[in-house]
């Protein structure tokens, strides 16, 4: 056993509009930066990272440009929108009121 977690249903558009919220990233950073902060338990497959952040590129929630990477090579930068800081508190409220009922439960409140 790896110890790595499977993401709940919605949980990756959460992670990735909160990486971007201090800059673009390219998608191999925003796939590091959430296994590096939460410590190796989350991991981002590429073959989930890339259809989610077209998804949210077509909903409107963070817009993508080319650019050059660190180590000098041809990447596609991803940046959160108006709209995207929008939805990443509307969707950091809901997460946070679903972790206190679940551990309410688990604690037999």
């Amino acid at each position: 056993m790896t110890g790595r977690i499977e993401l709940p249903q919605g949980t990756l558009d959460l992670l990735i509009l909160r990486t971007l919220l201090p800059g673009p990233q390219h998608g191999w950073a925003i796939s590091e930066r959430v296994q590096q902060v939460s410590s190796e338990v989350l991991s981002i497959q590429q073959g989930s990272l890339y259809p989610a952040l077209h998804r949210l590129e077509r909903r409107g929630w963070i817009k993508a440009e080319w650019g050059t990477s660190d180590n000098n090579r041809r990447a596609k930068y991803y940046e959160l929108t108006r709209t995207g800081r929008k939805q990443l508190d509307a969707e950091t409220e809901a997460w946070r009121k679903l972790a206190v009922a679940v551990e309410q439960v688990l604690e037999g409140a």
